[in-house]
């Protein structure tokens, strides 16, 4: 059969280190790599599935093992991305990725996330059920990715580092006046308020079960006269402030909308403001997101390299002041997440169905792989209207982590005391 030959071809050519068996809908079976580790046995269940692999890998991977179509019966799906990943970094040429991809970029470039899109593209990922997130998330439900001073340190740690790293990149000092641009659960917003000391915050969200949240721990904490988060698109924000962060909601904003987003920005910053926009992005070249990820998981959702992000800022009349390239930080987060979506399988279960769980495993594997073996990274810009706004060298951050990791410990002594 032509697709047995076109995924012996692309299997050869993929897999080098490790070892592949795939048994055919006929019953044939094969094997590809060198015998090592890691192990994985796969199985189509008919052929059509087999010829829906060749013709669109990208997209079928993820939706025939969530139909059960292709079985792994050894292995996990993550131990079958290794295999196809780690050496080619999934560019297969022998199977149509390159057309594919072309025709992709070009509906890309012309979709564009208005307010009522973006509202439902967050609602899809976002207002599930918040029992799900409890599940795999640190306690502050930090659903972006973490810092990683060593490899080994907890979720909780990470998190908490990411959060510490960021403020002292906005120099936020008391009195400020912040604006968070995708809000999430609220965690970011409180930490800016009760460690950094910023004098408000306001948080814009478009997902109503995260606003509900944030509202909720902001008037636990008792911070409702400093702390307020709204439904919002960031297009409707009114105000004028001394800071701006905006952590894991630009992957959500679109191409054709990053003029309006970066000249938004600009307009809430005051003349001596500073931005911090941490937002997961691309090394190579441009070309669109997974589309198994933007159909089911992410709709309108997608992952820029810097020579997309750049003429968008300038054009707005903001200034670069720091970048930063975090690498293999979003792997050894999703690897957290997804160890314990895994171990949490069966409530996870309960909440919804199988064929979510094995969606969910699919994405989290799917993510990790991207930071493991291709291109995916997190960026993290510092942006300015003037130039002069920020120190010369970058020796305050690590001196404002410092400051803020001994307000944490403070913080943390009156709780217990």
């Amino acid at each position: 059969m032509l697709s047995e030959k076109l995924l012996d071809l692309a299997f050869t050519r993929a897999v080098r280190h490790g070892s592949l068996e795939m048994t055919t809908a006929g019953g044939q079976r094969f094997t590809f790599g060198d015998g090592t580790e890691p192990r994985v046995s796969i199985r189509f269940t008919d052929a059509a599935a087999q010829m829906a692999l060749c013709l669109h890998p990208e997209l079928k991977l993820g939706e025939l093992f969530v139909d059960g179509r292709l079985v792994i019966e050894n292995g996990t799906i993550l131990d079958l991305l290794q295999l196809l990943l780690q050496e080619t970094h999934g560019e297969l040429d022998e199977l149509p990725l390159h057309r594919l991809r072309k025709i992709r970029a070009k509906m890309m470039r012309r979709a564009e996330n208005n307010a009522a899109r973006s509202k439902r593209n967050v609602a899809h990922h976002y207002d599930l059920d918040g029992r799900l997130y409890s599940l795999f998330l640190d306690s502050d439900r930090q659903y972006s990715c973490a810092y990683f001073d060593h490899p080994d340190v907890s979720l909780e740690e990470a998190q908490m580092a990411k959060k510490r790293h960021i403020a002292a990149k906005l120099l936020v000092d008391p009195g400020h006046s912040v604006l968070d641009i995708g809000s999430g659960w609220g965690g970011m917003g409180l930490y800016l308020a009760q460690v950094a000391g910023a004098g408000s915050v306001k948080g814009v969200t478009l997902s109503e079960e995260q606003l509900e949240v944030s509202r909720k721990r902001s008037a636990t904490a008792c911070l409702q006269d400093r702390v307020h988060f709204d439904l919002q698109d960031y297009r409707t924000t009114k105000g004028s402030f001394d800071r701006i962060v905006s952590v894991g909601m630009f992957e959500h904003v679109g191409l054709p909308s990053y003029d309006a987003y970066f000249q938004t920005c600009r307009s809430l910053l005051k003349e001596d403001g500073v931005m911090l926009l941490h937002t997961i992005g691309r090394s190579g070249t441009p070309y669109p997101t997974n589309p198994w990820i933007t159909k089911y998981i992410f709709p309108g959702g997608h992952l820029p390299v810097l020579s997309e992000m750049m003429p968008a800022i300038e054009r707005a009349g903001l200034v670069v002041t720091d970048i930063e390239i975090l690498r293999l930080h979003y792997a050894y987060t999703l690897k957290a997440w997804r160890e314990r979506f895994m171990a949490h399988r069966e409530e996870v279960l309960r909440l919804y169905d199988e064929r979510f769980c094995r969606m969910w495993e699919c994405y989290l594997a799917m993510s990790e792989s991207a930071f493991r073996w291709q291109d995916a990274v997190v960026f993290q810009l510092q942006l300015a209207r003037r130039n002069d706004v920020v120190p010369l060298t970058r020796d305050y951050i690590a001196e404002r982590e410092a400051a803020l990791k001994e307000a944490e410990q403070n913080m943390e002594l009156k709780r217990s005391a």
